[in-house]
């Protein structure tokens, strides 16, 4: 995505963030030089817009990046898990349609052991496409459902990634 995009996604979390009385809890994270430290391997030194932590009652909490993902000027939104050992998604597709602007994750696994087949076709099953459509917010109070399909998003191939481990293909 455009510089512009992750900075417009930013500001409508921050000024989200300003009246929030919801069951999320966010946290921007400071950054030295618009770049993230002492994060992990992958993103420390990295242009960032910005970071946040990213908490929902009684869930698993992710951390929010807006980050220049491969130094080549398109950003992505990367999610990542809670512990920062991996990314729960990495979005940098945008889709405009009658000028709504959308972020689009497409579930592609990549795990070796020969059953990626078996988790596309139970993502696509349980969850009605391949392709995961979430509306840009352009107002504060869009924001939290914003959120809400982020957390889908996680959830969703997450549990994808895990059916191998549920029943035996």
């Amino acid at each position: 995505m455009k510089k512009e995009f992750a900075i417009n996604i930013s500001n409508q979390i921050k000024n989200w963030m300003v009246s929030n009385n919801s069951l999320f809890n966010i946290e921007e994270i400071p950054t030295t030089f618009n770049t993230l430290q002492n994060f992990q391997q992958w993103t420390n030194g990295k242009p960032i817009v910005s970071a946040f932590h990213l908490r929902k009652v009684e869930e698993e909490s992710y951390y929010l990046l807006l980050i220049d993902w491969h130094r080549n000027e398109n950003f992505y939104l990367v999610i990542y898990v809670e512990n920062k050992s991996t990314t729960a998604a990495e979005i940098r597709e945008i889709r405009e349609q009658d000028g709504q602007f959308s972020l689009i994750w497409k579930y592609y696994p990549l795990k070796r052991d020969g059953k990626n087949a078996e988790r596309k076709a139970y993502f696509k099953q349980a969850f009605g496409s391949l392709e995961v459509e979430i509306p840009i917010p352009s107002t504060p109070n869009e924001v939290e459902r914003f959120f809400n399909d982020l957390y889908k998003l996680c959830r969703n191939r997450q549990t994808a990634d895990r059916i191998i481990d549920q029943y035996d293909f």
